[in-house]
């Protein structure tokens, strides 16, 4: 395939482009990090003294060991859960295709189009009569709930694409339905499920609304529910809420970066298959 070099160099064009956007904010928050704690940041500039210290403080008085206990079991809880459910339910709508899978298809695309804040109040209510109010439940529950209509159909794409004559070898040597999945498909599914696996965990430690409305003690929501916190304490420190803010986003970084290469296999394997 011939790539035309216009458009070869307007895409290297575009990436760098987007490159600068993203990194340019990073920095700046890096940069003012870095200041003084008495001193408000203006602008993009290296300070001629970085304050290092002021991720050790931001760290200590904003309890970001707790918080990020807390943020780890709500992962704990969502993640498994979610891939097990998704995984089963993607199976039986993509490789078995079952009676109704495309109504109950359908479903879950509507489901794509509920946004969480239209909800918010009912699960409100919801976690209140289940007693599971300002407690971790109250965020992992709805969670499941609302990732499942993109996971589900996440894995279904993955199941459909799965070539039939597998299922009907396995079939003819006296593989059960079980058998079949636990030997033949998961382990085809396992990019699939990685990558899904990925976007479960940043989704989960970057939500911000339900935390803050279901649970009102802020040391049991997600680092990322818990910048209010962090706001409240250095509400008139710059440097150290941007400290407190790196800290935060960096596991979601750090798990990017570890697992791109199975996230992107699960994409090319995607965009293949289609």
């Amino acid at each position: 395939m011939i790539v035309n070099p216009i458009e070869k160099w307007t895409g290297r064009v575009l990436l760098v482009l987007v490159l600068v956007l993203t990194v340019i904010p990073l920095l700046n928050m890096v940069s003012a990090a870095l200041q003084p704690a008495d001193v408000n940041p203006t602008g993009l500039a290296w300070p001629s003294d970085p304050q290092w210290g002021n991720f050790v403080e931001a760290f200590n008085t904003g309890h970001v060991w707790e918080l990020l206990g807390s943020s780890a079991l709500v992962v704990l809880g969502v993640v498994p859960i979610s891939l097990i459910v998704a995984s089963l339910a993607g199976y039986a709508l993509g490789g078995i295709r079952m009676r109704g899978s495309r109504a109950l298809l359908i479903l879950f695309v509507l489901g794509l189009t509920i946004p969480f804040e239209a909800i918010i109040i009912p699960l409100y209510y919801e976690m209140q009569s289940l007693n599971v109010l300002n407690t971790q439940w109250a965020i992992i529950l709805p969670l499941i709930g609302l990732f499942m209509p993109f996971s589900v159909f996440w894995m279904r794409a993955h199941f459909v694409g799965v070539p039939e004559e597998l299922a009907e070898a396995a079939r003819m040597d006296g593989a059960g339905m079980w058998q079949e999945l636990r030997h033949i498909q998961l382990p085809l599914a396992r990019p699939a499920m990685s990558a899904l696996a990925i976007l479960l965990f940043l989704w989960t430690w970057n939500q911000f609304l339900l935390p803050v409305v279901l649970v009102s003690d802020p040391l049991q929501r997600t680092v990322a529910g818990a910048l209010t916190f962090f706001q409240g304490q250095y509400s008139l420190s710059i440097p150290l809420l941007n400290a407190g803010a790196l800290i935060i986003i960096l596991p979601t970084v750090l798990i990017f970066v570890i697992f791109q290469r199975q996230f992107i296999k699960a994409l090319i394997q995607g965009a293949v298959k289609g």
